[in-house]
């Protein structure tokens, strides 16, 4: 049944159908429109405010939940609901890989055209909880309040916050008491960090006045349990600095790595700031099989160390590499997959746009004593030309791990043109993945699809698909 309720339409008994993408889940309204409804989960029956109506969509919140579905749970974290992370909690894990498998099939055959493909099933991770290698926190003097604490006029509050923007409202940060998403001591570190500064009567970062002291702090960790912690500071005041340091120095002796920044800017970005070292090194080392890779502050490295040696598995397995194959590894990044499957490769060549990764590949491969990689910077719409085929070789398989946007249809030209034998394409977003293999399907015939895990409790799924060019 729908009715008005003042402007918006208030839509009941709507039955929660299944989940959509970005976590959204989907209904239908009495009429047969398509209801995209936050806050609810497949099987769950609500009521929904509808804030935005389109000719073929409804959008809206999920405000009563008259029936609760089956797969609902508990969720774990005292800040479920109000953080902007780990919207899934309320799943159990099993039903997460349910709908995450059942969303790279629906990609692959809504958008991509693909039918009765034989898809693997999901590779869930090992570890459901405290699987991150890396979390950012924010310093805030203000604390994002409650009801309770709003409607509370006579109560002065500490306004204090070290924890996650709120979503939407970036000037607003939520105090974390607890996060399950990285090991111990994260939680002991930033707890204590909040203690010190709080009783030292340090001052916290204003982010809407663009001023204070405390602004930002990174844990970094490895599967060694090795600690990096890097504290940005809006203005240098050295006594209070070396003060707060040294007390994280001495109270978690796992930190192997402690630096800080001063950034006056008005983002908290670092790649543009020039990082101290306060104590320990500037990286910590994390291993995969035989392979040592440096991490930096500024380094990207996947964020789910444990399942990312699955993913890497899989894409080597998907390869199929003898040991005289020449390799193109588009999107190579810090050319970790790149290393990864060179000992099976006879050259691994690794494209990517941004200079700094390259350098970073450059400098694991010479650590690790890999002589047939290559690393190459350039835009990859542009950079294969006869020339650079000519000094590299044909590749007899591309592997290629763009971003969420998927790959540039000049990218999957260029492929397309290049004809190799075999394409391994791993993605973050199995729907621009399902666009890009579409625009293939005349070339390549997709052989295998296996879905994997990297990031639980939420919506996101990687998916490795291996093609093989029809001529075959």
């Amino acid at each position: 049944m729908a009715r008005k309720k003042g402007k918006n339409i208030f839509l009941e008994n709507i039955e929660i159908l299944r989940a959509g993408a970005k976590g959204i889940s989907i209904g239908k309204s009495p009429d047969g429109k398509t209801v995209l409804v936050k806050d609810a989960i497949p099987g769950d029956v609500v009521n929904v405010n509808v804030y935005k109506k389109k000719s073929s969509y409804l959008e809206g919140n999920a405000v009563e939940i008259l029936k609760k579905s089956p797969y609902r749970i508990d969720p774990k974290c005292i800040h479920f609901g109000t953080c902007g992370g780990c919207k899934w909690q309320n799943m159990s894990y099993e039903t997460q890989l349910k709908f995450k498998q059942d969303e790279v099939e629906n990609n692959l055959q809504r958008i991509g055209g693909f039918h009765d493909l034989e898809i693997t099933p999901i590779l869930g991770s090992s570890e459901d909880y405290y699987y991150r290698n890396k979390l950012e926190y924010s310093f805030s003097n203000a604390r994002w309040l409650t009801l309770e604490e709003i409607r509370n006029t006579e109560e002065n509050y500490n306004r204090n916050a070290l924890g996650f923007h709120i979503p939407g409202q970036w000037s607003k940060v939520l105090d974390i008491k607890e996060c399950h998403l990285q090991a111990e001591p994260s939680n002991a570190i930033r707890l204590e960090a909040k203690r010190f500064a709080n009783e030292n009567g340090y001052e916290f970062y204003d982010l809407q006045n663009q001023e204070g002291f405390l602004r930002t702090m990174m844990i970094r960790s490895n599967l060694k349990g090795e600690i990096m912690v890097l504290v940005q500071l809006f203005k240098e005041d050295k006594e209070k600095r070396e003060a707060f340091l040294q007390n994280l120095q001495d109270k978690f002796p796992q930190i192997v790595s402690l630096l800080y920044a001063i950034n006056p800017k008005g983002n908290d970005s670092i790649y543009d700031l020039d990082v101290q070292i306060f104590s320990g090194q500037d990286f910590i080392m994390e291993e995969m099989e035989d392979l040592h890779f440096k991490i930096g502050p500024k380094s990207f490295y996947q964020t789910n160390p444990a399942q990312a040696y699955e993913l890497y598995k899989i894409t080597r397995d998907f390869a199929d590499l003898k040991g005289d194959e020449v390799v193109y590894d588009l999107y190579t990044g810090t050319g970790t997959i790149a290393q990864f499957v060179s000992k099976k490769a006879k050259k691994v060549v690794g494209v990517e746009a941004v200079q700094e990764a390259i350098d970073a590949a450059n400098a694991n491969a010479e650590r690790n004593n890999i002589t047939n990689c290559t690393f190459y910077c350039g835009d990859m719409k542009d950079i294969f030309d006869d020339n650079f085929i000519e000094q590299n070789g044909m590749p007899d398989v591309i592997i290629t791990d763009p971003p969420r946007d998927g790959m540039h249809k000049n990218v999957v030209e260029t492929i397309l043109r290049i004809n190799a034998k075999r394409v391994v394409y791993v993605s973050c977003n199995s729907a621009t993945q399902a666009r890009d293999l579409e625009l293939m399907k005349h070339q390549y015939e997709i052989k295998k699809v296996r879905p994997v895990d990297m990031f639980p409790q939420t919506h996101h799924v990687e998916n490795v698909v291996l093609l093989e060019r029809i001529d075959l």
